[in-house]
């Protein structure tokens, strides 16, 4: 067979291969544009929403649209996305990824909008590009001599790219998670020195044997918060690194079992039982002067950032092939140095606009108002999650169940005590990935000042339902 006729095989096996780690039999090739009569040159596009519904337990003193509230419940849009990409010829490839992100009622709307009118805080956000990068095949996966799968092989490519380091939830897929969301902490940069997980560089990527990698060298955005004195800890850093330099950064896991698909770097959270992997991983993430701090005489200190992550995951089809059960895992440590006593708080689609005069500072949590929690500082992470699909009940039937339960430990040089997360929930597919609904409940611990520490004193929860469709 000649490799012109080779290529629209490879390219419809890959086409299926990523099909079928969504869990679904009914997608095939998706939503894909063939250019020509063979299929070997094609645009595929992918489309997907996930909408929220939740009921959230607000940090005390909170205020939402100016009014003081405990408790907020709302929906809105986790992720609206249109991604592209076009294969021409072996050797090249082209992608673009855009839409928004963390739209509620009261937030994640234009920029400078007012809260009223046709352009209220919430309403009508600005669409931007996630990704877009150009993509050129040193040595291809498939040896355009022999016919062959190389069994090594190297691309490159650049532009504003997922190709990310630290561990493999850094470039997780938003379209596969096991619980409802990623845990957050896997992008411990984002959208401060990166463009919500992206940065512009260059990218090396491929495979030797079974070992896949990926490195970057990039250019960070621009950070200029101003560092100020704190009474508890002296020196604390915060994100500001001048003329940026640059960042590198890189990811290694060497995959046991079945091998996963690197042409695009988005990882598979749960493969819903049509897989069997289990990889090792390790990463890191380096950039030189990339956060300031000022002590109490006024002199200003640069300090760089280095970010470790090991990692370890597994997707096991268990018991009887008909009943089709599989067990998730993944667990994760991160070793985070942003300088000293960094810390950041995030509440993820904070529908909260500050806190209530009337409430006392003392009666504040200093995680801060809405759904904020501490999210990453200088120090260690944990996180582990697992998941059980259960059983097919008959043969024919579509809809799958996934319980599955999260854990996170976080101890931070800021806080004087360490924090414990919980996570609980289920995925009901309907259609594998591509239709879904997961309910989840997550805790997150509440600090406070008190006798000039920052101490963990009862938690708060939030219930999120999730509807995702992707074609």
């Amino acid at each position: 067979m000649s490799f012109k006729k080779l290529l629209p095989v490879l390219g419809l096996l890959l086409v299926q291969q990523i099909a079928q780690g969504q869990g679904s039999e009914a997608y095939g090739s998706g939503l894909k544009l063939n250019l020509n009569p063979e299929g070997s040159k094609y645009i595929r596009f992918i489309v997907w929403n996930q909408i929220w519904a939740r009921s959230i337990n607000n940090n005390p003193g909170t205020l939402v649209n100016g009014e003081a509230r405990n408790n907020t419940w709302d929906v809105g849009a986790r992720r609206l996305r249109i991604l592209t990409y076009a294969q021409i010829t072996p050797r090249y490839l082209v992608l673009a990824h855009f839409g928004i992100n963390n739209q509620t009622f009261a937030t994640g709307g234009a920029a400078g909008a007012t809260g009223t009118g046709a352009y209220g805080a919430g309403k009508k956000p600005g669409i931007f590009f996630h990704d877009v990068w150009n993509e050129y095949a040193l040595v291809p996966s498939v040896n355009p001599t022999t016919k062959k799968a190389n069994k090594y092989n190297v691309y490159i490519g650049g532009g504003l790219h997922y190709w990310w380091g630290i561990s493999r939830m850094s470039s997780a897929s938003t379209l596969n998670f096991l619980a409802i969301d990623a845990p957050v902490i896997n992008w411990p940069l984002v959208e401060l020195s990166d463009q919500f997980v992206r940065q512009f560089g260059f990218y090396a990527k491929g495979k030797l044997g079974k070992l896949n990698y990926s490195v970057s060298v990039n250019k960070p955005f621009a950070t200029n918060v101003n560092p100020t004195v704190d009474a508890i800890k002296d020196r604390v850093a915060v994100d500001n690194n001048g003329d940026a330099r640059a960042a590198v950064q890189g990811y290694f896991d060497y995959q046991f079992l079945d091998q996963e698909s690197n042409v695009l770097p988005f990882r598979v959270g749960t493969y819903v039982g049509t897989k069997k992997v289990f990889n090792l991983g390790a990463g890191f993430y380096h950039q030189a002067k990339g956060t300031r701090s000022v002590n109490g005489n006024g002199s200003i200190a640069q300090h760089d950032i280095n970010l470790f992550g090991i990692d370890a995951f597994a997707d096991l089809p268990i018991g009887d092939k008909k009943k089709n059960m599989a067990l998730t895992a993944y667990s994760v440590f991160y070793k985070y140095n942003f300088g000293p006593n960094y810390i950041r708080t995030v509440g993820i689609m904070n529908p909260a606009s500050g806190f209530d005069p009337a409430v006392a500072a003392s009666q504040r949590s200093i995680n801060g108002f809405g759904n904020n929690r501490f999210f990453v500082g200088t120090g260690d992470i944990w996180y582990t999650q697992a998941g059980l699909l259960l059983p097919k009940t008959s043969q024919t039937t579509k809809v799958r169940i996934q319980p599955f339960a999260a854990y996170t430990y976080k101890k931070f040089d800021y806080l004087d005590q360490t924090g414990n997360y919980f996570d609980i929930g289920a995925n009901f597919f309907l259609d594998g990935h591509h239709a879904k609904i997961t309910p989840q409940y997550s805790t997150r611990p509440m600090y406070y000042l008190r006798n000039g520490q920052r101490v963990r004193d009862g938690s708060l929860g939030e219930f999120m339902l999730q509807l995702q469709v992707y074609l």
